[in-house]
C-alpha cells in the first residue's frame, strides 16, 4: 500500500513537472536579478573583507637599492652622543659610476671599497623633499662601483639635542613603462656577500652598526677625524672599549610596524589610502544613500573613521621610523592627486550627505587641508590645468580628471559662500574643457591616455579606463553645474561627442569594451566597461543622451558585467593599476586581476544608474 501511494505521487508529480518548470521560467523571466542586487553582492563581499584594523609586523629591508635607504643611528644607538658606524654590501650588475644623494644630521663620512667618497663635518638639518614619486636629498657625490660586491662603510657624528640619521639614495635612470629594463635591479643590498654575515641577519636588515665611540663629543670635525677600530677592521664578536662602556657590532633597531590584513600582492587591500579604495568607499556610500540601507552608509563611515584614527600613527611611522614608502605613507605630504584630492572624496561626500556626522571637526580638518592643497599647491599649467611631473615634466593624464574634478564639485556643494562655490564650479568646468583641448582626438572621439608637454606630438593609446575616468568626470560636472552656466553647453557637447566615440568600440557580441579602445583584439576589460555603462545610463537618466539610440549600449554593457560577477560578489577581468606609455604592448600585456577596487567602484555606480534606468527614473 505504501509503495502504491508513492508510485501515484511520482506519476502525479511527473505530470505536473513541466507546468512547474514553465511557471518557474515565467517567474524568472518576469523577475530577473536586478542591477541593484548584483552590486549588493559586491558591496556585501567588500564589507565582509575589509577589516579596518592594522596588525603588527616587522619592518623588512628592501633589497633593491633604488630609493631612499635610511640609517637611523639615534634609534639604534639610543641617541647617545659620539660616533657611529654602519656597514653593508652593495651589489652592482655592472661597472659604473653612480651619483648618490644624501641628507644627514651632524657630520658624515662614507667609504666605498675602502675609498673615501664623501666627507663633510658641517652640522646639517635633515631635509627630505618629497616629490610625486621620488625624493630629493640635499647633498650629492659620485662613486665608482665595480660589477659584483662593493663594501660601504658610513661614519656619522651625533649632534646633541638633534635626531641622528643619514639617508642615502642612488640617482638611477627611470625606464619608461614597457622598457625591457623596467624590472631591472642595477643595485641591491647583499650583506651576505660578506661571509661573516649570515642569511638570518640579512633577512631583517641591510646594515650592521656599531657605536657610539666617545671622542670629542662636542666637535663634529674632530669626531670624524678620529680613527676608530671599524675603519681598520671588521671583526664580529669583538668588544671595543669606549668611554665608560664597551660596544660591538649589532643589528639596527628592528622596528615593530603595521600592515593591513590579507593584502593581495598585485593590488593591495580594500582599505589602503589611494583613489580607488577611497572611491569604492564613496561608491558604497552612494549605494547606502540610494537604497537607504544602513550597512552601506556605515561602510563609508568606517572607512573614513579608520583613516582618521590611524593618521597620527602614520605620521610617526613615516617621519620617526623612516618608512617613507609604507602602505599609508602617502596620507601625509603627497604631491599626487591619486593620494590627496581623490582619497579626500569620501570624506567631503560624507560631510555633505550626513549633516549629523559625529566627528565633523576631524573630517573638516582633513577636507580643508585637501582643498587648500588642490587649489593653492597642486601643480598646474599656466591656464590652471591639473598636471603631473611624471613620467615627464609636464604630463597631463586623463586619469586626473577623476582624481581632481569630483572633489572640486563636492567642495562646491559644501562651500560656505556663493563666491567660493562659483570659483570651485568654474575650476571644475574649465578642467573638462582644458583636458579635452589637449587629449581629445576628434577623428575617433576618444582621449589619448596622456599628453607630454615635452613631446606634444606623442600619441598615447586610447586606454579604456582612462577614457572612463574622463567621461565619468565630465558627467559629474553635468550633474552639479547649473544649466545656465556659460560652460554647461560646451561640456555637454564634449560629453556627448566622447560617448559617441566610446560606443563604437563596444564588442557587438559580448558587450565588453577592449582594454585599448581602438583595438578590438585587445583583451575585454571590466573596469572600463563598468564606467562606460554607468556614463551612458546616467546620460539617458538625465536627458543628456537620447534613450532610443543609447539604451542598447547600456543594456549590452550591463549584461557583459553580470557575466563577471559571481554569486559570492567576486568580480574578474579588471586591468590592474597602469602607468602611461607610448608603447601599445604595455597596455596589451597588463595583468588582469580579480576584485580590484579599480573595477569595483565603477561597477557599483553602474548598478545604481542601471537600476534607475530600468525603473524609468528619469531626472
Amino acid at each position: 500500500m505504501e509503495n502504491h501511494s508513492l508510485l501515484k505521487y511520482i506519476i502525479a508529480y511527473g505530470a505536473l513537472l513541466p507546468v512547474i518548470l514553465c511557471c518557474n521560467y515565467t517567474i524568472a523571466q518576469s523577475n530577473p536579478i536586478q542591477p541593484i542586487d548584483y552590486i549588493k553582492l559586491i558591496a556585501n563581499r567588500v564589507i565582509s573583507n575589509a577589516a579596518f584594523k592594522l596588525r603588527a609586523t616587522i619592518s623588512k629591508p628592501q633589497r633593491a637599492f633604488q630609493q631612499i635607504e635610511s640609517v637611523d643611528f639615534g634609534r639604534s644607538l639610543n641617541a647617545f652622543e659620539g660616533v657611529g658606524y654602519a656597514y653593508s654590501v652593495i651589489k652592482s650588475d655592472e661597472n659604473n659610476e653612480i651619483s648618490f644623494q644624501l641628507s644627514y644630521t651632524g657630520g658624515a663620512k662614507i667609504w666605498i671599497n675602502d675609498q673615501v667618497v664623501f666627507e663633510e663635518s658641517r652640522i646639517n638639518k635633515l631635509v627630505v623633499q618629497e616629490n610625486e614619486r621620488a625624493w630629493q636629498l640635499t647633498n650629492q657625490f659620485k662613486a665608482v662601483l665595480k660589477k659584483g660586491s662593493n663594501k660601504i662603510l658610513v661614519k656619522s657624528h651625533s649632534v646633541k639635542g638633534s635626531e641622528w640619521k643619514l639617508m642615502l639614495q642612488p640617482l638611477l635612470p627611470i625606464p619608461e613603462e614597457g622598457d625591457i629594463n623596467k624590472n631591472r635591479e642595477p643595485l641591491k643590498f647583499t650583506l651576505t656577500a660578506d661571509n661573516l654575515i649570515t642569511n638570518d641577519v640579512a633577512a631583517v636588515s641591510n646594515w650592521i652598526m656599531i657605536g657610539p665611540f666617545k671622542g670629542d663629543q662636542h666637535n663634529t670635525k674632530e669626531g670624524l677625524n678620529i680613527i676608530y677600530p671599524p675603519e681598520k677592521e671588521l671583526i664580529i664578536g669583538k668588544m671595543y672599549n669606549t668611554g665608560n662602556t664597551r660596544v660591538t657590532w649589532q643589528l639596527p633597531k628592528i622596528e615593530l610596524v603595521t600592515d593591513v590584513f590579507d593584502a593581495d600582492p598585485l593590488w593591495g587591500s580594500l582599505y589602503d589610502w589611494n583613489y580607488h579604495t577611497a572611491g569604492l568607499a564613496w561608491a558604497i556610500g552612494n549605494l547606502g544613500e540610494y537604497t537607504g540601507q544602513k550597512k552601506y552608509k556605515d561602510y563609508l563611515a568606517d572607512y573614513c573613521n579608520f583613516m582618521l584614527e590611524i593618521r597620527p600613527y602614520i605620521f610617526y611611522e613615516k617621519y620617526e621610523m623612516n618608512r617613507l614608502t609604507s602602505r599609508f605613507s602617502r596620507m601625509w605630504n603627497t604631491q599626487l592627486l591619486d593620494f590627496s584630492a581623490a582619497p579626500g572624496l569620501p570624506f567631503i561626500y560624507a560631510m555633505v550627505s550626513n549633516p549629523s556626522l559625529n566627528n565633523r571637526k576631524e573630517y573638516e580638518d582633513l577636507v580643508i587641508r585637501t582643498k587648500e592643497y588642490l587649489i593653492k599647491s597642486q601643480l598646474r599649467l599656466p591656464d590652471g590645468t591639473l598636471i603631473r611631473e611624471t613620467p615627464f615634466k609636464y604630463t597631463l593624464w586623463v586619469d586626473d580628471m577623476f582624481m581632481g574634478i569630483p572633489f572640486l564639485l563636492q567642495a562646491a556643494r559644501y562651500a560656505k559662500s556663493i563666491t567660493e562655490k562659483e570659483a570651485l564650479l568654474n575650476d571644475a568646468a574649465k578642467q573638462v574643457i582644458q583636458f579635452n583641448k589637449r587629449l581629445y582626438e576628434p577623428t575617433v572621439n576618444l582621449y589619448h591616455h596622456a599628453w607630454y608637454s615635452e613631446k606634444p606630438g606623442a600619441k598615447l593609446p586610447y586606454w579604456s579606463r582612462a577614457n572612463g575616468w574622463g567621461i565619468w568626470a565630465a558627467s559629474e560636472v553635468l550633474l552639479y553645474l547649473p544649466q545656465k552656466h556659460p560652460l554647461y553647453k560646451n561640456i555637454l557637447s564634449i560629453y556627448q561627442q566622447h560617448i559617441s566615440g566610446i560606443v563604437k568600440c563596444q564588442d557587438k557580441q559580448t558587450g565588453f569594451y577592449p582594454n585599448i579602445l581602438d583595438e578590438p583584439g585587445s583583451f575585454k576589460e571590466t573596469s572600463g566597461t563598468a564606467i562606460f555603462t554607468m556614463a551612458i545610463a546616467r546620460g539617458i537618466n538625465h536627458g543628456w543622451l537620447p534613450k532610443n539610440i543609447y539604451i542598447g549600449y547600456a543594456q549590452k554593457g550591463w549584461a557583459a558585467l553580470t557575466s563577471v560577477i559571481t554569486k559570492e560578489g567576486e568580480v574578474s577581468g579588471i586591468c590592474m593599476g597602469t602607468m602611461c606609455s607610448e608603447d601599445k604592448d604595455y597596455y596589451r600585456n597588463r595583468p588582469v586581476v580579480k576584485n580590484d577596487s579599480h573595477g569595483l567602484l565603477g561597477l557599483v555606480f553602474a548598478g545604481i544608474e542601471m537600476q534607475q534606468l530600468m525603473d524609468g527614473k528619469m531626472k
